[in-house]
């Protein structure tokens, strides 16, 4: 479990350590801030497509098998990193790099066959929290070894975390001996490829190109088409990359339904926090500090998730993953409600993102334990991949979204044009929708399994009494 918890943090911490590299890479690379941001959004996209990939490969082949070869090429993207000599090579490391992204997924998976029965709760739950661990300190530990050194520095920091995970994976981490077996849906992975580049493409690039673009609303037309004619596919095939009869029992769904609304309410402070902390005392909301100050603030959000984490697997064990997924989003409701409000200083503000942590540790916790409590045990890499790939489509749409509010509500400091407090106060508001609404879903994900556990009670007790009568004529 530390091994593969390892692995978690190690692979969110590929996907954040570029961030507060982005103008050192622009100045020396001679970039524009949207042709440097790419390096975000290829790692993106990336990850979106191998995941799914990798957990169903993973459900066949065998999930540690999957889980090394994931890590060597993350490890692979990393030395590239570390080696490159100019923007393509770049972006071709973090391509590498953001193909890890199935490693949580699988870890997850190989913990539920391999624990014993007692302690997968525990275990899923403090993998999941490796998610928030990784990128919570991802942004200032980069920021510290870019400011001693320079970026590629970093990129071989990176190459040595992944080659010393990969290693351990190998030695400790056993074979999963629970395998469907089958044919690989390879017209399937490229129908999911398609759909989600042209969708999160259309998310992620809105702000830049315009929301009423004919790029943006090509792609967004696209992604439909694509979704659409994969669904078709995924049901008439008879292996499928990801089974959408199973997907839609009300409780998978709905679960996955909710995990999309976490990711909202969970990265608008990820994202909008460091903005505020770093932004000047004149806007009425920042707090000036520098990047690495900043990174700095935000890393008890992530250990708080860990902490916690062990809470959240015996709220589950006691009442249910369905009870700990709604007081989850419930917290984050408050959380994001307190952000809402800006809250005037640090110590206030790292309370309040602490808050957060416990709702998210509590939600991350409980979303895969309920998956795999409702898919069959062949299938809980590639659903867990499903779920982590909604998760995604969460958080870049809160992104996307949140990038455009600041866009929009602006102010002048100093001559300056920057970001409002409105613009930071309507994403926070969103966020609480958001949280608001994912509370609801647990709500119906509540009310589905007491109405199957009745069902359930009530076919035992016809069962046991037709035994009983026949029983009785017998004698």
């Amino acid at each position: 479990m530390i091994v593969l918890c390892g692995c978690g943090i190690t692979v969110s911490l590929m996907h954040t350590l570029v961030a507060p590299l982005l103008p050192e890479i622009s100045h020396t690379m001679h970039l524009s801030q949207d042709a440097a941001s790419w390096l975000l959004t290829v790692t993106m996209l990336a990850g979106a497509v191998c995941a799914p990939v990798c957990g169903r490969l993973g459900d066949m082949l065998g999930k540690r098998r999957m889980l090394a070869i994931a890590l060597a090429i993350m490890s692979a993207g990393s030395l590239l990193g570390a080696l490159s000599w100019s923007f393509e090579s770049l972006l071709g490391a973090r391509l590498l790099q953001g193909a890890a992204f199935g490693v949580l997924p699988l870890g997850i998976s190989i913990l539920k066959d391999e624990l014993p029965a007692d302690r997968v709760m525990a275990g899923t739950a403090t993998m999941s929290s490796t998610l928030g661990v990784g990128g919570a300190i991802g942004m200032p530990l980069a920021g510290v070894i870019a400011q001693l050194m320079n970026w590629h520095a970093v990129f071989w920091a990176a190459t040595a975390v992944s080659l010393l995970v990969l290693a351990l994976v190998v030695a400790f981490v056993p074979e999963s001996p629970v395998r469907s077996g089958g044919r690989f849906d390879v017209v399937g992975a490229l129908g999911l490829a398609a759909g989600l580049v042209s969708l999160l493409m259309a998310v992620s690039r809105g702000g830049t190109w315009g929301w009423g673009s004919p790029a943006i609303v090509g792609l967004f037309a696209g992604a439909a088409v694509a979704m659409t004619l994969w669904a078709v596919h995924q049901l008439r095939v008879r292996q499928p990359l990801v089974d959408l009869r199973t997907s839609a029992r009300p409780v998978v769904l709905l679960t996955n339904t909710a995990t999309t609304l976490v990711g909202v309410g969970m990265f608008a402070s990820f994202m909008m926090t460091p903005l505020m902390l770093q932004a000047s005392t004149a806007t009425g909301h920042g707090h000036g500090v520098s990047v690495m100050v900043a990174g700095l603030c935000m890393v008890p959000m992530g250990l708080g998730m860990l902490f916690f984490s062990p809470l959240s697997a015996k709220l589950s064990a006691r009442r249910g993953a369905h009870v700990t997924l709604l007081v989850g989003t419930l917290v984050m409701v408050v959380g994001n409600v307190a952000q809402a409000l800006l809250p005037g200083s640090i110590p206030l503000l790292m309370v309040v993102l602490m808050v957060l942590s416990i709702g998210t540790a509590l939600c991350f916790s409980a979303m895969p334990t309920l998956i795999m409590a409702w898919v069959p045990v062949t299938e809980t890499a590639s659903a867990n991949s499903l779920n982590s790939l909604l998760r995604t489509i969460g958080t870049s749409t809160c992104a996307a979204i949140g990038g455009t509010l600041l866009a929009v509500y602006t102010t002048r400091v100093d001559g300056a044009v920057v970001p409002s407090s409105t613009g930071f106060q309507v994403t926070f508001w969103m966020a609480a929708a958001a949280s608001l609404a994912a509370a609801g879903l647990a709500l119906a994900v509540t009310a589905v399994i007491r109405r199957s556990a009745r069902t359930t009670a009530e076919q035992t007790d016809v069962t046991g009494t037709v035994a009983a009568r026949t029983g009785m004529m017998a004698q």
